[in-house]
């Protein structure tokens, strides 16, 4: 490192902000200082992310990557805690969050005082621009340049937001655009998700099977629908502590989402699915190219009001295609595939996804008639004189929605633990119900010609039973076992409760 003294004058001055991290004091150009905001107390850990890189937050509608500088020194050196302080660096419409423990003083440094620093290349200390000496030389502090801050490899490039028309220009476009969907889950203990488009099904975990092709990413595989699939551990794609190839008995939150990659189908396993989001296009806000071996899988970051930070992934980046290549071709060779000998009939048929849920029995219900799926929680009031069906009203993102008891509304007795209970949230027109449910199964893709009508028998709408009411149902068995669910129509439900209760919808 050389070191040599700029050659401006006196009168060259320059405006800098200082902040301190440990015993070092450290300067930036006040320019690209955008603002200094308490250390958030949602920091999202980036997987696949540098030590470095203490993870992402959203500020005002950007996501913000946090560098920690002691750990882009020294590994070692302390994560940060909640009592620091973030400066945010827009520097050429580029935002980057940087660590730190103290405020400082605003400089208006003279040339003379300052010197500039040249490295070899590689140097991490590069970003170490050169240094102000102030006070006789009693006082030293060390330069950042906000160029090299931004050349840090696998430190994401975020663009700020034009704010200039922004609103205007988004609800222009929320409302010209195409609202779509994703589900939420969570691995490693990150929150991520899936476009609904991409998931072919969301099941239990069933027994897995040993194969001959199992490695580090593959747990083995399933029988599905006919086919034998391949499980992938989503912990160990993302290579987290605790994650491996190792038998573990399930946990019963955990799920097996079965994605459609190009022709070949695989299983992600995933400690739990949380919930359907909806969004928009512009929604998603850009994220850094975090590995360069996973980098296409992440295709940005959804901010959702008590969802908190969603890494929005992109199906067909996550396996390469050397990778998806061996599965299919490896599987099917070594495990003929039954579902070959599916009928082209059955190929063809329309197929829909559904959320099945129980309510005593099991229902399904088409997915886009569900706005999304929520705990059910203490938050909910019950006004004086409401009918007994209805649970209360909820305040969720300040719109207030029924919610209807339907165990309550068809005399079924009440859950042990209504705590333990999950709320389907319906729109209809500006108005939102949620329908309090016992608990939500799965996400699954069913063929229309497992759909049929319902037999006259049980749809009276007469009895005391929830399956009165739905017209159709569904076959999800097999030969040996057959198993039906009610087609749950939540329109139709809710146009029979407004009749009776004019109050309630």
């Amino acid at each position: 490192m050389d070191m040599h003294e700029e050659g401006a004058s006196d009168t060259a001055t320059e405006l800098f902000g200082s902040f301190h991290l440990g015993d070092d004091e450290f300067a930036l150009p006040a320019s690209c200082i955008r603002e200094v905001v308490n250390y958030p107390a949602k920091v999202t850990a980036l997987p696949l992310s540098p030590a470095y890189l203490e993870g992402m937050f959203t500020l005002r509608g950007s996501v913000i990557p946090v560098v920690n500088l002691g750990r882009l020194f020294r590994a070692d050196a302390p994560r940060a805690v909640a009592t620091d302080k973030i400066a945010i660096l827009d520097f050429q419409q580029v935002l980057i969050g940087i660590v730190f423990q103290n405020t400082g003083d605003i400089l208006r440094v003279p040339a003379s005082a300052r010197c500039a620093l040249q490295y070899a290349a590689g140097d991490s200390h590069a970003v170490i621009a050169g240094t102000i000496l102030l006070d006789g030389g009693a006082r030293l502090l060390q330069i950042l340049d906000p160029h090299a801050l931004l050349r840090i490899e696998n430190v994401p490039h975020v663009l700020a937001l034009q704010a200039t028309g922004a609103k205007l220009s988004t609800a222009r476009y929320h409302a010209q655009s195409e609202r779509r969907q994703c589900v939420s889950f969570h691995a490693a203990g990150a929150a991520f998700a899936f476009e609904m488009l991409a998931i072919q099904e969301i099941i239990r975990v069933p027994e897995l099977h040993g194969s001959l092709l199992n490695s580090e990413l593959c747990l083995g595989r399933m029988h599905f629908r006919g086919s034998q699939v391949a499980v992938i551990d989503f912990g160990t794609l993302l290579q987290a502590a605790g994650s491996g190839n190792g038998a573990k008995a399930a946990t019963s939150d955990q799920r097996i989402i079965v994605v459609r990659l190009d022709d070949t189908t695989v299983g992600f396993l995933v400690d739990s699915v949380d919930s359907i989001v909806h969004f928009f296009g512009d929604e998603v806000l850009p994220i850094p190219l975090l590995s360069k071996a996973r980098a296409a899988m992440f295709a940005g970051c959804i901010t959702k009001e008590g969802l908190g930070d969603i890494i929005f992934l992109d199906h067909k980046g996550i396996l390469s295609q050397a990778e998806i290549v061996e599965m299919r071709d490896g599987h099917k060779r070594l495990y003929p595939n039954d579902a070959e000998t599916a009928t082209a009939a059955t190929r063809k048929a329309q197929r829909r996804v559904y959320i099945t849920f129980t309510v005593e029995t099991r229902f399904a219900v088409e997915i886009g008639q569900v706005r999304e799926i929520i705990d059910f929680s203490g938050a909910i009031t019950t006004p004086p004189g409401m009918p007994a069906c209805m649970r209360g009203m909820l305040n969720l993102r300040q719109q207030m929605i029924s919610i209807i008891d339907l165990r309550q509304l068809y005399a079924m007795p009440a859950l042990p633990d209504a705590g333990a209970g999950k709320i389907l949230i319906v729109e209809r027109g500006s108005e939102r119900y949620g329908f309090l449910v016992d608990h939500v199964d799965n996400i699954m893709t069913i063929s229309d010609s497992q759909r049929f009508a319902a037999p006259q028998i049980i749809r009276t709408g007469e009895h005391d039973d929830l399956r009165s009411e739905m017209d159709e149902m569904i076959d999800i068995g097999t030969e040996a076992q057959r198993q039906t669910l009610s087609v749950f129509q939540c329109d139709h439900l809710l146009e029979k409760l407004g009749a009776a209760l004019p109050q309630a919808a």
